[in-house]
């Protein structure tokens, strides 16, 4: 049995309902399945055009980061254990340089399953070179992501954002504040 203080056993079990989930998910049909290059890129271009259009200001903040990591379709699935899968495109000056999966874990009450668009944005040089220099890279242990809350109006206020690495997160609603990327890893893909 697992206690709720033993990290070590939580992580290891965490990791293994992820590979778990992740191996499902590339077995299902559909928009499950493991995507290719250009089905990646077009969906990453949708969530873009969505971004931009639904965000004030977002255009600009991502013309001024060094790169923007977007997942457009991460699913989580639980039943009391649940984990969460997607790939996406890291681009530079708005060109897809490499592709990336994200998976997570966690334990507790969830039930169902739901989809979700993520969108990293690395602010500077140093953030962007120390994630594609990780080979996996994790929320929380090896860099903080400040999760962006739009202002009034609906914008974002660029001219206040310090952090090195800041998200958003989009649900079929629109963008969603109250979610974490706590323990979320991203592992560079071989794809070209």
């Amino acid at each position: 049995m697992v206690k709720a203080n033993d990290s070590s056993a939580y992580g290891l079990c965490a990791w293994f309902f992820a590979a778990l989930l992740a191996a499902v998910l590339a077995l299902a049909p559909g928009d499950a399945q493991a995507a290719s290059v250009e089905e990646i890129d077009a969906e990453v271009n949708d969530v873009m055009k969505r971004f931009f259009k639904e965000v004030g200001s977002s255009e600009e903040l991502a013309a001024k980061a060094e790169a923007v990591l977007t997942f457009p379709s991460v699913i989580k699935a639980g039943f009391g254990i649940g984990g969460e899968y997607g790939e996406g495109a890291l681009r530079i000056n708005g060109k897809s340089v490499d592709y990336y999966s994200t998976a997570a874990a966690s334990i507790g009450f969830q039930i169902g399953v739901q989809s979700r668009a993520v969108i990293l944005m690395f602010m500077t040089d140093a953030a962007l070179k120390q994630f594609r220099a990780s080979d996996g890279w994790e929320v929380g242990v090896d860099a903080s992501v400040a999760l962006v809350k739009i202002g009034a109006g609906g914008s974002i206020d660029t001219t206040n954002i310090k952090e090195p690495i800041v998200g958003f997160i989009f649900g079929e609603k629109g963008l969603m504040y109250n979610l974490s990327l706590e323990g979320s890893k991203m592992t560079k893909l071989d794809k070209k």
